[in-house]
Formats: structure tokens, C-alpha cells, sequence
């Protein structure tokens, strides 16, 4: 069989010869099976799924009924923009860090009290590890 292919602009003509299995030239791959689908049992429904844990209680040291800001990104800290009694607003960058040469700000979810800050300046932070709690 003769095919014609164009490759950047340059038509070529080229014979194709068809291949079957039975020569020794293993065909296309077996398409996969479907799953078999269980029926229900006997009492007709499928069993509850088990309820999600409880949320872990705050970590010791932690003023009861605060609120913590997490670092969305691992990096290192390279601004602490506020301070403990600090009011924040909403929106309002309390940190900068560093993650492969790129500053990430940080801001304030909601308006509220800084009640602790759990890093400084040049401290490494993994990614969800909490950066200040506030009220």
C-alpha cells in the first residue's frame, strides 16, 4: 500500500505493508475487562460509611478559642509583618516567605487579635505548618 505524508511542508511517498498477528508480529493490546458490579445484599442497603474524625484539639501552648493562619507553600520566613497585640484586618499581609526564589505573601484571612507568632525570620516552614494564631 502507498501513502503519501507530508512532514514541514515536504510531501513523501512511502509504501506501507500490512502486518497480521499470524505472521509472527504480535497485534494491538487486550482491552482491559469491566469490573464486575456486586449486587446489594440481602438487607438492600450498602453499608453507612464510617464519620470523620474529630478535628484534632490545638496544640498545647495554644490560647483556647484562637484562630492559626498555615503556611499555604514550604519555604523559608522572610518578613514577619506584625507582632503579638497586633490587630489584623482582613487581607492584610503578616508574612513573605521564600519558596524556590519566589516571595510568597501571606495574609490575613479575617479581621482578629494576634495572640502568637510560631516563626521568625529564617525559620523553615513545611507546607500547612501554623504561622500565628490570632482571635
Amino acid at each position: 500500500m502507498k501513502l503519501r505524508i507530508t512532514v514541514h511542508g515536504v510531501a513523501y511517498e512511502v509504501d506501507v505493508e500490512v502486518l497480521e498477528a499470524a505472521e509472527g508480529f504480535p497485534g494491538a493490546a487486550p482491552l482491559p475487562l469491566p469490573l464486575p458490579i456486586t449486587p446489594p445484599t440481602a438487607g438492600g442497603a450498602a453499608p453507612a460509611a464510617p464519620l470523620p474524625a474529630a478535628a484534632p484539639p490545638p496544640p498545647a501552648g495554644t490560647p483556647a478559642g484562637s484562630r492559626s493562619i498555615a503556611s499555604p507553600v514550604a519555604g523559608t520566613v522572610l518578613e514577619v509583618k506584625c507582632k503579638v497585640g497586633d490587630t489584623l484586618q482582613e487581607n492584610q499581609v503578616v508574612f513573605v516567605l521564600e519558596t524556590m526564589k519566589m516571595k510568597t505573601s501571606i495574609a490575613a484571612p479575617a479581621t482578629g487579635k494576634v495572640a502568637e507568632i510560631k516563626v521568625g525570620v529564617g525559620d523553615a516552614v513545611k507546607e500547612g505548618q501554623a504561622l500565628l494564631a490570632y482571635q
